[in-house]
């Protein structure tokens, strides 16, 4: 997706339908203690930082940092 179609995406809102397991969804409100749409959104927004610790824990072992952790330790006055 281009940068202007995520934008508009962004603050925009897509009404669905969707056939959802009963069990499930009851479980997940439960959990969330909100609504149908409250719970949807959590679930979709645990989706996606999932895919960026996932992307960053890719990066392990694959940059190198010239850092002095003393000198980053001292407080600064």
């Amino acid at each position: 997706m281009n940068a202007a179609v995520l934008q508009k995406s962004a603050t925009a809102t897509r009404r669905v339908t969707a056939n959802l397991p009963h069990k499930l969804l009851i479980e997940a409100q439960q959990i969330s203690g909100k609504g149908i749409t409250e719970t949807l959104i959590l679930g979709l927004e645990m989706l996606r930082r999932r895919r960026a610790f996932e992307t960053g824990r890719s990066l392990k072992g694959k940059l190198t940092l010239d850092i002095d952790i003393e000198t980053s330790r001292e407080r600064r006055r």
